[in-house]
């Protein structure tokens, strides 16, 4: 592949979830000058709420308890579309709990599968076979290879939201300034430093569950990751050892950090009386 050609090669990204999640923050003294049958009212309806959007037929949601100034409660949505993510949302803001919550921010994005092995090593072998990009024989042998890579992937497009206790997100750009430019380096380049930004996520398998969404066109970042594990301290270790590899060093850009506890739906009472029980995944 030349060196202009694997310029204007764009990677391929698979998308399965819309994902939407909203933080809010609690007006506590409003909160407490309720009286106590009323707030037992509130807490009722809106667990009932989480907990028929949890067991949404096509789709999950989660609720967490944040931990310090940006934000109290986070409500994480995976749906099919974003008219189903709409549908979710009124059906949260119809709830009487929202009198007494102030949204801080959201954030709306696809879950991700990027394929920069994939779109490389097909790239090359289509040239291989004496085959001119965009012709019609070359679209439709692309378009097979990717249903057959949807097909293989399907579980990770559309995997429930991990039961784990703490959850960290955050998002993030690759840069795109005048002396170090993402975007204007060869596919190649970008391919062997996402491997080897690859190969210091799969380090920590089986210790955390990372879920990669993209939001361009969608946010304000590029991309958001979330973070899933029963220990949070791996959430330091392993975004601190992916700060010395190549793809961040020159050109990872990151958003605030949020991180939290996940509760049960049914637990929303403890929270908001100010003690969350250890997380029981057979609520």
């Amino acid at each position: 592949m030349s060196q202009d050609m694997s310029k204007a090669v764009v990677p391929e990204t698979m998308d399965g979830w819309s994902i939407m999640h909203h933080i809010f923050s609690v007006d506590w003294s409003a909160w407490r000058a309720q009286g106590e049958s009323r707030r037992s009212e509130i807490v009722s309806e809106a667990a009932a709420y989480l907990e028929k959007a949890a067991d949404h037929k096509d789709g999950h949601s989660a609720i967490f308890s944040l931990l310090g100034h940006k934000g109290d409660l986070l409500f994480l949505n995976f749906r099919n579309t974003l008219d189903e993510l709409n549908e979710v949302e009124l059906g949260f803001r119809q709830l009487g709990l929202t009198a007494f919550l102030t949204e801080t921010t959201s954030y709306l994005s696809f879950l991700e599968l990027g394929l920069y092995e994939m779109t490389v090593k097909y790239h090359n072998q289509l040239l291989g076979e004496g085959l001119t990009p965009g012709s019609e024989e070359w679209k439709k042998k692309w378009a097979d290879e990717m249903a057959d890579q949807r097909a293989r992937t399907i579980g990770r497009l559309f995997m429930e939201i991990p039961e784990e206790r703490y959850v960290c997100f955050y998002p993030m750009n690759k840069r795109r300034g005048e002396e170090k430019n993402w975007y204007s380096l060869p596919i190649e380049e970008r391919q062997m430093m996402m491997r080897d930004h690859g190969m210091v996520g799969r380090k920590y398998a089986g210790r955390v569950q990372q879920i990669i969404t993209g939001s361009i066109g969608l946010d304000d970042w590029e991309w958001g990751v979330y973070l899933f594990a029963p220990d949070p301290h791996v959430f330091k270790e392993l975004i601190y050892e992916m700060r010395f590899d190549e793809a961040t060093v020159w050109y990872g850009e990151f958003g605030p950090f949020y991180s939290g506890l996940r509760f049960q739906p049914n637990q929303l009472g403890d929270f908001f009386s100010g003690h969350i029980p250890p997380l029981d995944n057979g609520a």
